[in-house]
């Protein structure tokens, strides 16, 4: 397992990049497809935050992602938490994967039933802004740029569900078109998809 520790406009300490690097190391115990882990420590430049420390770590599986932050007075500290809310979701994936491989038969419904894709609700921290850009709208604050293979809604469902978004963008890899699963108000999952 590949493990990458580096500093977003911060030095990382050596102590503390050994420290990163042992601890990575234990997610190997919750799934065996981990190829890469990346672990990012940054700073928040807000003198209102005490918990100004920020880890998140990225967890490459073979078919999946995993991605979680958090927030602590310490860099350790905030890697502690960060890894704890990991190992759950990676248990959770691999869960998941153990239970849709030994379901019976019968009780599997179709591949185009919309119960498949029903998830739990997740709650989706905010981010935290200043009162001085309330005024302010429509606003982009934050661009990513991602690589795209092609999935089944299924599978896009369960990506969404563990980055705790309310969408996921994907292509269909049942017609090749791009496709946005999201989630309703009354909490199942409504699909749109392009048609050329």
């Amino acid at each position: 397992m590949d493990i990458v520790v580096r500093g977003k406009n911060v030095d990382v300490p050596p102590r503390l990049r050994k420290l990163a690097r042992e601890k990575g190391r234990k997610i190997s115990r919750f799934t065996h497809d981990a190829g890469r882990v990346e672990v990012e420590f940054s700073e928040l430049r807000n003198r209102r935050v005490s918990d100004d420390q920020v880890c998140e770590v990225i967890v490459h599986l073979k078919r999946n992602f995993v991605k979680a932050h958090a927030a602590a007075s310490e860099p350790a500290a905030a890697l502690d938490l960060v890894l704890a809310k990991v190992e759950h979701q990676v248990a959770r994936i691999k869960e998941k994967r153990v239970t849709r491989t030994h379901a019976p038969r019968r009780n599997r419904p179709a591949s185009g039933d919309v119960d498949l894709l029903s998830a739990p609700d997740v709650s989706v921290e905010g981010d935290d802004e200043d009162d001085d850009d309330a005024g302010i709208v429509n606003r982009i604050v934050k661009t990513k740029r991602l690589t795209m293979k092609p999935m089944g809604p299924e599978e896009a469902a369960l990506q969404m569900d563990l980055l705790g978004h309310d969408f996921f963008l994907f292509t269909n890899a049942e017609n090749g078109h791009a496709a946005v699963l999201y989630r309703r108000r009354d909490g199942n999952l409504g699909l749109i998809e392009t048609t050329g």
